[in-house]
């Protein structure tokens, strides 16, 4: 039982939270490139139209994509370590985490799913 006099703060709820204040107060991208004297559609179309290509490779060496690959594994891998570890201390240990390893587990979801995206693409023989 706390103290008198102290406060039992929920760091992630007041995480997002603040999270969540900071994005409401950022102002609108639109608004700030609007300008009365902008040019039109076509204007800008015509810019683009005028514009020599650049003459540059995309595509990545194999040896970049390797590393590229490995890179995402390992975060991957992290998440994965992460998310069970905060998931035992949930359910073993009796942690208020639930909230922490929700998040860790979205994440490391969708870094699977990229892994898996870009792993098909680039070294999938179609």
């Amino acid at each position: 039982m706390p103290r008198a006099g102290t406060l039992k703060i929920n760091w992630p709820r007041a995480i997002l939270a603040s999270l969540w204040l900071l994005a409401l107060q950022a102002p609108p991208v639109l608004a700030q490139n609007a300008s009365p004297g902008a040019a039109n559609g076509t204007q800008i179309l015509e810019q683009f139209s005028r514009q020599q290509p650049a003459a540059r490779s995309t595509s990545i060496a194999e040896h970049q994509r390797q590393v590229i690959m490995f890179t995402i594994g390992t975060v991957l891998l992290v998440l994965l370590i992460g998310t069970a570890s905060v998931g035992i201390a949930v359910a073993v240990f009796g942690k208020p985490l639930f909230l922490v390893h929700m998040i860790l587990a979205g994440l490391t979801v969708t870094m699977a799913i990229v892994h898996v995206i870009v792993g098909v693409v680039w070294f999938f023989p179609f």
